[in-house]
């Protein structure tokens, strides 16, 4: 019997082993910065994101400024004979008004903003002409700009003034370039700078140097974003650059709050006294501040602790990292606010954007600015910040109207349609491809 040949053994090379996707090197020029980076990018470009940043940043400063409104304003009312909470109790009310208020704007359509804006300008103007009535006015820490609402209730009408000069100003010069005739430079100026320098003179005659240069920015803001030529731009801005110069020559008291520049120390009569105590406050704070309440200027060394120089008490006690998150949010808003303004086609939601964040911006620059002693201390409050219902009610108008400019947006409302929820969930049977095309699942599997 003979054996079998035993069977050929193939001796085929072994197969190399396939490389999972976690052991795969990165290509090149397709790492991790760079694609962080790209994802960053597209997110940032999203329909919906000026809508959130509008609404997240400013309800996040007037949280935040809640919080350090209690928290400064504490031994301010003690020192009056008050509750510790009175202060925040009525910063809480306006806020309650003011998110009414913003909630009300943001679900206004554009025509009806605009139709706003005359009535608005008029009570204004007549408001303002009350505080001038002796006996009808109220001054405050040297200024006649505020009227009197029974008990503790004041209102200062110069406030809802910038809100009417952004609404009417931007109606004005929205008529004007749909008949094309923001070319000519009388139809440019006239009537806006007039109406402009009566609202001016008006808040002027009570003294109050600071809400008239943020009024005056919003004036050149609206000018700027009608497109007027850079002769007629400088000529208006040399103008009152000169006027200023000359209500600051005047004043012993501006002249006293200009030299307090970069002071560190009180000087003669301790005039600099606010200015340099701010500064301690902010250098005692370091990285990450005292501790919430744990301040040591608000017991009586900081002047206006909880209102002017709310930001110096946020840097000593949530440090330099509270600080440059309040920056941050204000940089967010105003990016959202330029955003809306630039992407838009309607000319009346471009100029009232612009206004809005040319007003915000301007106020919180003078503010900080102040607070770090790098411009005058001006008393204007830090938008959504600081404690004051006069200030914070026409601000969170103002908010409302860019959430809802930023939400009537083409692309924002294709994405907020998508996202509309039928009972807490998307409609069964759709599922959703892109921002603009949807597809219907049928039962039968046809198409």
């Amino acid at each position: 019997m003979t054996a079998r040949p035993a069977k050929a053994v193939s001796r085929r090379p072994p197969r190399p082993a396939r490389r999972t996707s976690a052991a795969r090197p990165p290509r090149a020029g397709r790492g991790g910065p760079r694609r962080l980076y790209s994802r960053v990018r597209r997110a940032w470009d999203r329909p919906l994101t000026a809508y959130y940043l509008i609404l997240g940043g400013s309800l996040l400063i007037t949280v935040l400024g809640l919080v350090m409104v209690y928290s400064a304003s504490q031994i301010k009312a003690l020192q009056s004979g008050l509750a510790p909470s009175y202060f925040f109790r009525k910063q809480l009310l306006a806020a309650a008004i003011g998110g009414v208020l913003l909630l009300a704007a943001s679900r206004m359509t554009a025509k009806l903003h605009r139709a706003m804006a005359y009535p608005l300008l008029a009570v204004s103007v007549f408001l303002m002409c009350l505080v001038q009535i002796p006996g009808i006015g109220v001054a405050v820490n040297g200024n006649r700009n505020w009227l009197s609402l029974g008990g503790p209730f004041q209102m200062q009408p110069s406030e809802f003034g910038k809100l009417a000069l952004v609404l009417w100003g931007a109606d004005l010069l929205a008529r004007k370039q749909e008949r094309k005739l923001l070319t000519q430079w009388k139809h440019l100026l006239v009537p806006l700078v007039p109406v402009a320098f009566l609202l001016l003179g008006l808040i002027m005659l009570g003294g109050d140097m600071g809400t008239a240069i943020i009024l005056t920015a919003v004036l050149f803001g609206l000018l700027w974003l009608a497109g007027a030529p850079t002769r007629l731009f400088t000529g208006v801005l040399g103008g009152a650059v000169a006027i200023g110069a000359l209500l600051i020559l005047t004043s012993a008291n501006r002249m006293s709050r200009l030299a307090c520049i970069g002071a560190t120390d009180p000087g003669p009569g301790d005039q600099c006294w606010q200015a340099v105590h701010g500064i301690y406050a902010l250098a005692s704070g370091g990285f990450f501040g005292s501790g919430l309440g744990a301040s040591m200027e608000k017991w009586g060394e900081l002047p206006e602790p909880h209102t002017d120089f709310i930001f110096a008490i946020t840097g000593e006690e949530l440090g330099l990292a509270g600080t440059l998150s309040v920056l941050a949010l204000f940089a967010a808003l105003g990016y959202a606010g330029i955003r809306v303004a630039g992407r838009t086609e309607d000319p009346f939601v471009r100029y009232a954007a612009g206004g809005v964040t040319t007003w915000v911006m301007a106020q919180a620059m003078i503010n900080i600015g102040a607070v770090l002693g790098l411009l005058p201390i001006a008393g204007v409050p830090l938008p959504l910040f600081s404690y004051g219902g006069s200030a914070l009610l026409p601000t969170m108008f103002a908010i409302g109207l860019l959430i809802a400019f930023a939400r009537d947006e083409p692309a924002a409302r294709a994405a907020l349609a998508m996202r509309q929820p039928v009972f807490g969930r998307k409609p069964a049977g759709v599922r959703w491809k892109t921002m603009r095309r949807r597809v219907v699942r049928r039962p039968s599997g046809e198409r």
